[in-house]
């Protein structure tokens, strides 16, 4: 039996959407970059980040993590720490009170969250996430006061290389840490990880 074929006819004057079920539930779709691939972000005072391009050749690839004339930060680099996490595991919340830190997103996917809970910021309360890693490697800059942490969203192991401004002191470290799953972190920070992995049990739980 021929099947029987119905060509679409163009629709000139567009679908009337408020006749279809269900429409005034969905949501107009907003993209996370603008034309020329900028990230679509209010940044929090102090935060800036940067989306690198590897260079290709035919030895491989090169992909530069930080240059002074970018811009960022004039702050100097004194130490250079290369951190894997596993796949589902977060890392957060750490805060500084001196250290500028210098995030790197290398390998793997990585969703790194930046919140400001400084009382006289101009952006207090915001919340920033940047999804860096192999196939979109950037950096983020942070300054002193802003909570922060990541999560690798991957099935890979992830690495971060991080470029703080000031030595870690093993006997005083500059560094405060909220536990992303605490009540504390829960009542005081207003956002939930993801927690996507394809193995849960790999993800810290509260207990």
């Amino acid at each position: 039996m021929p099947t029987k074929i119905t060509r679409l006819a163009s629709a000139s004057g567009g679908a009337s959407l408020e006749d279809v079920e269900g429409f005034s539930l969905a949501s107009p779709r907003v993209s996370h970059t603008t034309a020329d691939g900028t990230l679509r972000l209010n940044l929090i005072d102090g935060v800036c980040y940067r989306l690198v391009r590897p260079v290709s050749h035919h030895h491989g690839h090169l992909t530069e993590a930080f240059r002074a004339d970018w811009g960022l930060t004039d702050a100097a680099i004194v130490q250079v720490t290369l951190t894997l996490t596993f796949p589902g595991r977060i890392r957060a919340w750490g805060i500084h009170r001196f250290t500028i830190d210098r995030l790197f997103a290398a390998t793997g996917s990585l969703l790194i969250v930046c919140y400001d809970g400084r009382r006289g910021s101009r952006t207090f309360g915001r919340i920033n996430e940047f999804m860096f890693g192999t196939r979109n490697p950037g950096l983020v800059v942070i300054p002193p006061g802003v909570y922060h942490g990541w999560q690798n969203i991957g099935d890979d192991e992830a690495t971060i290389v991080s470029m703080p401004s000031r030595l870690y002191d093993y006997n005083a470290p500059d560094r405060w840490e909220l536990l992303w799953n605490s009540g504390e972190a829960e009542a005081t920070i207003p956002y939930k990880w993801p927690c996507h992995s394809t193995n849960p049990e790999s993800v810290d739980r509260p207990r």
